[in-house]
């Protein structure tokens, strides 16, 4: 076994180990029946895979399609629709 991947019924008993090394050296995974399962990680290690690369407008600024004019301006003769509550 290597240290950082754990068969499901150790992972079970050493729960509190597996989230120590999680959180202070490296994420670790946890096989079941011979296969990978799921991955123990630092919630610090979480929010940097679930941070967005860029913000919106910078995404947007730097898209290919930036350069099309588009006119999204609205009539003034145009009326919202009647909705019914």
């Amino acid at each position: 076994m290597k240290n950082d991947t754990w068969q499901l019924q150790d992972a079970k008993s050493k729960f509190s180990q597996v989230v120590d090394n999680a959180m202070h050296d490296k994420p670790q995974f946890v096989t079941k029946h011979g296969r990978n399962a799921v991955v123990v990680l630092s919630f610090e290690d979480y929010k940097k895979i679930i941070k967005p690369k860029t913000n919106l407008v910078s995404f947007l600024i730097n898209s290919p399609l930036s350069e099309i004019d588009l006119d999204i301006s609205r009539s003034k003769t145009d009326f919202p629709r009647d909705i019914e509550l």
